[in-house]
């Protein structure tokens, strides 16, 4: 029974972190940028929320003040690239640790909780009223998290689908494949990758106001291996359901990665792994799901080659016994 509320926890769990996997989707495959502001902005979604909750905001109100941090989070990073020609990896690494103390500021101490406020969890979670023989089997506080999640994801993915279709959209996903190619197109490259770094960065600022209301907190390392746990739900993703299809469906298979990430992890806290010894089991996991693919592109060349090496074989024999 206990495995089964871990698992519905954390199916709520994946949704909502899977808003910031869609944002590093963005820089991580679409742009071919290696961008790791997301464990600062993540950490300033949830900060901006909670003080503005705390000080009597309205909790939905507090989620678009969080995109605006994050647009202006991955904004310094695509400064710090564009303009001071700064590489990528190192330009999220400045603004990551400038946002730690910025953090600090906003909320004024390293950990803001929300238990004595109204967030948008709890104030769904009294408008609803589970008939008991449901209530037995989901709890009200998952079944808000489940119903807010997949109406988040939902227009999340659908938003996404509509941008990355449009000019500016498609200019940005050229950028990923062909920088130069874009340039000689007479496309401002600069502008393209700032937008993308600024969207990336405000789902990810967006997911943790989410994560930081749902939880009841906020913490100035919330955001600590956020990259990590985005890339898990990524290539888990990508290895259930491959990298071909729509683009749509390539952004649903990130949300539904973050969830068998998720409920992998309850699973295997459930079945006694110490809670210090999970960022290792995270890296493991990652280190494995980016193999499989590789390892089956490598078998399923050998495959080829080796019925090709057959056929060529064949065609030599049959020669040589006509002649």
């Amino acid at each position: 029974m206990s495995i089964l509320l871990s698992v519905e926890g954390a199916i709520g769990q994946g949704i909502l972190w899977g808003i910031m996997a869609l944002g590093v989707y963005i820089t991580f495959r679409l742009l071919d940028f290696a961008d790791l502001t997301v464990d600062g902005s993540f950490a300033t979604g949830g900060a901006v929320s909670a003080i503005l909750i705390v000080n009597g905001a309205d909790p939905v109100l507090s989620l678009f003040a969080a995109l605006l941090a994050g647009a202006l989070a991955g904004a310094v990073t695509g400064m710090l690239n564009t303009l001071c020609k700064i590489p990528p990896i190192l330009a999220g690494i400045l603004t990551q640790i400038g946002l730690y103390s910025i953090n600090l500021m906003i909320m004024g101490k390293s950990n803001l909780p929300l238990l004595n406020s109204d967030t948008i969890f709890s104030k769904v979670s009294q408008a609803i009223h589970l008939p008991r023989s449901v209530s037995r089997w989901l709890s009200t506080s998952n079944l808000t998290v489940l119903i807010i999640g997949i109406l988040v994801a939902v227009i999340v993915i659908a938003l996404l689908y509509w941008f990355f279709g449009t000019e500016i959209g498609s200019a940005i996903r050229a950028t990923g494949n062909n920088e130069h190619m874009v340039r000689a197109n007479g496309i401002n490259t600069n502008v393209t990758i700032m937008i993308a770094l600024m969207l990336s960065n405000a789902l990810n600022a967006f997911s943790g106001a989410l994560v930081a209301q749902q939880q009841g907190y906020a913490d100035v390392k919330m955001g600590i291996g956020a990259i990590v746990i985005a890339l898990a739900s990524i290539v888990l993703g990508e290895v259930i359901f491959g990298r071909k299809g729509g683009f749509a469906r390539r952004l649903s298979s990130i949300v539904t990665g973050s969830i068998c990430y998720r409920i992998i992890v309850a699973i295997v806290l459930q079945l006694g792994l110490s809670a210090d010894n999970l960022k290792l089991f995270t890296a493991i996991l990652v280190g494995i799901a980016l193999s499989i693919p590789i390892m089956m592109e490598g078998s399923k060349q050998k495959k080829m080659y080796k019925k090709m090496t057959e056929e060529v074989d064949g065609i030599e024999e049959a020669f040589r016994a006509d002649s």
